[in-house]
């Protein structure tokens, strides 16, 4: 699906058309005007007509916009930022859909399970710029891309500033959906914390192993598209004005942030395993401490009655009328000297 908005800087109107009112090619654009292209799950006819025809990329750019359809077994591309003569390639890697909805409805219907994206691979955004068209290609519905869509419709004047900045929404919102995957996160990390010192079990290792892979996974995404956006805030590329920069600094800001938390819930994950294989080991250690008291008690008894057990005739506790009450009251004596000694060297 092609989603077109078009801003008229004759009439000064921005307005949501189709792919029948496209300049021939990004060159017959007027002056002042702006287009922003959004290709949705495409065909590979409408790939051609807009990044074959309208808006003609490099066949290397060509290759990685379309990588997850044509190589599917490849994955999605790693975030990274391209300039070339005429125009700008970008790739990014929002969050995988339903993850930070699943996480957040969650949290709020219960606080034990940990869902499951509806994709475990990440979402490809591809972005291609120039002074007056901007061309964004996804595989999949992405929740950035509406959102800036939504603000865009609300906001219809801030389009003629041109594809950079319209741009930079999209990259903001999807920063932003970072936020409550990084808050739920961190407080799934408390509520571990807590049951493993309570009760360490494979069930919360296996939370944890969970958690580990999904934070892994957004650390590496978070890293590699920090330093894209540290490539447009430093002003490397003509096609990012400058008076654009300091807003892509902003969302590079929000970025570096969730970063940084992400890093400390990988470290507080590496920490929480770590305790719950000493938790375990603690409570193995406690067992074995039983354990061991049980086999005590057992052979002390297990000697008296070996000692009035021996075929001896000349024994007198044998025939005498108390022998037997003696024999158990002298296990009962050991077996309490045992524990008191136990207790007394704090081994239990």
């Amino acid at each position: 699906m092609i989603s077109v908005r078009h801003w008229d800087d004759t009439a000064k109107v921005c307005r949501t058309t189709g792919t029948d009112h496209l300049p021939a090619t990004a060159a017959d654009v007027r002056p002042g005007d702006v287009w922003w292209v959004d290709l949705s799950a495409p065909t590979h006819e409408e790939e051609d007509a807009v990044l074959g025809r309208f808006f003609p990329v490099h066949a290397l750019t060509r290759e990685d916009v379309t990588r997850q359809r044509v190589s599917d077994d490849k994955g999605t591309h790693l975030p990274k930022v391209e300039e070339f003569p005429d125009y700008l390639f970008v790739v990014a890697n929002p969050l995988p859909p339903g993850l930070a909805e699943a996480l957040v409805a969650n949290a709020a219907r219960d606080p034990e399970p940990l869902p499951r994206p509806r994709t475990s691979r990440r979402p490809q955004l591809s972005a291609v710029l120039n002074k007056q068209v901007l061309v964004t290609h996804h595989y999949e519905p992405l929740a950035c891309v509406a959102t800036a869509m939504g603000y865009l419709d609300r906001h219809t004047q801030t389009v003629a500033r041109g594809p950079d900045f319209v741009f930079h929404h999209v990259l903001d919102a999807m920063v932003d959906e970072y936020s409550p995957v990084v808050e739920r996160i961190a407080a799934r990390l408390d509520s571990l914390e807590t049951k493993i010192f309570r009760d360490p079990s494979p069930r919360l290792l296996a939370r944890l192993l969970r958690l580990k892979r999904i934070v892994t996974g957004m650390r590496k995404t978070l890293i590699l598209e920090r330093e894209v956006l540290s490539r447009l805030v430093r002003g490397e590329f003509t096609l990012v004005d400058d008076r654009e920069v300091v807003y892509y600094r902003n969302v590079y800001d929000h970025l570096v942030r969730y970063t940084e938390l992400i890093e400390a819930a990988r470290e507080m994950v590496s920490d929480l395993m770590e305790t719950h294989l000493s938790a375990v080991s603690a409570r193995l250690n406690h067992v074995m401490k039983v354990l061991t008291l049980i086999s005590t008690i057992g052979m002390v008894c297990a000697v008296i009655a070996g000692v009035y057990g021996m075929n001896f005739e000349h024994m007198p506790e044998l025939k005498w009328e108390y022998g037997y009450p003696m024999a158990l009251g002298m296990m009962a004596a050991a077996s309490t000297a045992v524990v008191l000694v136990a207790r007394w060297k704090k081994w239990i």
